[in-house]
């Protein structure tokens, strides 16, 4: 059947906004954790490296389960995986307050945690590209912006739970939270579900005016009605066997480069985050101040995404998106390489507000980009293969620069 045609608006703006608190959790959610490190140091007896395990294994989860996520939606669709996806993420944390040592942790708040906000992130994305096309760069825009948004406020009031209630009640409410991911896939309602709603009440209206006169319009009914059963008969047949991961994607020159160019970028992306309060720090600058220079980042990036979303919305930008994503990843580079002449905390800071505007380029417009390569109908395949080739780079990235 031919697809529906987007709305650009409408129920899509709710789907935006699940699409926002979605984004927010898997992305900020294993940095926002790190808060309760020190506490599960102290009661599990471990070094830093063993519970900065728990944030590794989350986004490793959430990028290396790319293809599981793709062929489970599209063998059922994706409202029904994001209901599972929200319980597992919930029940990861909450199992997580009764664990009593670290690989118990792993196991929960690392692999159950990380799972279910996989199988949140890319079926919300794939709503999102079904329910705009005109809007489509905007709304991925401010879709992105959840990530920052969340980060800003995860990370205080993870801070303030765990001074009342512990590292226990703080994961125990962390994972009552992430029970709305349950709430933003039950509003992911599938766009043909939705017009087919609206032919059969038109397509009933017209049979109940048609059966209401006596004599050549009640044959007229008549022969309406047959025609819908016919129809109704026709759509009872069996289906193709759909794919459950259509690796023909490879066949298309541009999402081969685009994969590439993915890869070499998310290598250095994730560094300045990272390693950024350590180097603060190592030059002389004070840990308050040093933590500051993260909420620079985050706050830059929370405008600088939607407001990329709308330039690539243009008229006169969109049939160029991909060179404008090629410039927001060369931006990006040419800050780390600049950031080497920063040598005092004004210099930290300046660097920090361009890379906090390409940080936000970058991540308004990687998944336009791949949705303009690919289309609809293969994005769903084409997420998750980049995904689990980016997990490679995730994993492989900051250790090589600590290094």
């Amino acid at each position: 059947p031919a697809p529906v045609k987007p709305p650009d608006g409408g129920w899509g703006w709710i789907v935006l906004l699940g699409c926002f608190v979605i984004t927010g959790f898997s992305y900020a959610f294993p940095k926002a954790v790190s808060v309760y490190f020190k506490e599960l140091m102290k009661d599990f007896h471990v070094g830093y490296s063993d519970t900065a395990w728990i944030s590794s294994i989350m986004l490793a989860m959430l990028y290396g389960t790319g293809p599981v996520c793709s062929i489970m939606v599209n063998q059922f669709g994706c409202r029904p995986v994001m209901l599972i996806g929200g319980l597992l993420a919930s029940s990861g944390m909450i199992l997580a307050s009764f664990t009593t040592n670290i690989i118990e942790l792993y196991l929960t708040a690392g692999v159950l945690t990380g799972l279910g906000m996989a199988l949140n992130f890319q079926p919300s994305l794939i709503m999102l590209g079904t329910y705009f096309d005109k809007r489509r760069p905007l709304a991925n825009g401010l879709a992105a912006a959840g990530s920052p948004v969340f980060l800003s406020s995860l990370s205080p009031l993870g801070q303030v739970l765990l001074e009342k209630f512990g590292w226990r009640g703080g994961f125990l409410i962390m994972g009552g939270l992430l029970l709305n991911c349950c709430t933003c896939g039950a509003v992911m309602r599938p766009l043909d579900m939705g017009m087919r709603r609206k032919t059969e009440k038109a397509q009933d209206k017209y049979e109940a005016k048609e059966m209401l006169p006596i004599g050549g319009k009640s044959e007229e009914g008549i022969s309406t009605t047959d025609g819908t059963k016919k129809a109704k008969k026709a759509k009872k047949r069996p289906k193709k066997g759909k794919k459950l991961l259509d690796f023909s994607i490879f066949s298309n020159r541009g999402f081969i480069i685009y994969t590439i160019s993915k890869f070499i970028l998310v290598l250095g992306l994730f560094v300045p985050p990272i390693l950024l309060v350590n180097y603060a720090k190592d030059t002389g600058v004070p840990d308050t101040e040093a933590a500051f220079l993260l909420s620079i980042i985050g706050f830059i990036d929370i405008f600088a995404r939607p407001a990329c979303g709308m330039v690539a919305g243009l008229k006169w930008v969109r049939p160029h998106v991909a060179y404008l994503f090629s410039f927001a990843m060369l931006f990006n580079g040419l800050t780390d390489i600049c950031s080497a002449r920063a040598s005092n905390y004004t210099g930290l800071v300046i660097f920090c507000v361009f890379f906090g505007i390409s940080y936000g380029m970058v991540g308004a417009l990687q998944f336009e980009v791949l949705m303009a390569i690919v289309g609809s109908q293969k994005f769903s395949s084409a997420i998750g293969l980049v995904l689990l080739i980016e997990a490679f780079a995730v994993l492989i990235g900051p250790p090589s620069a600590g290094r």
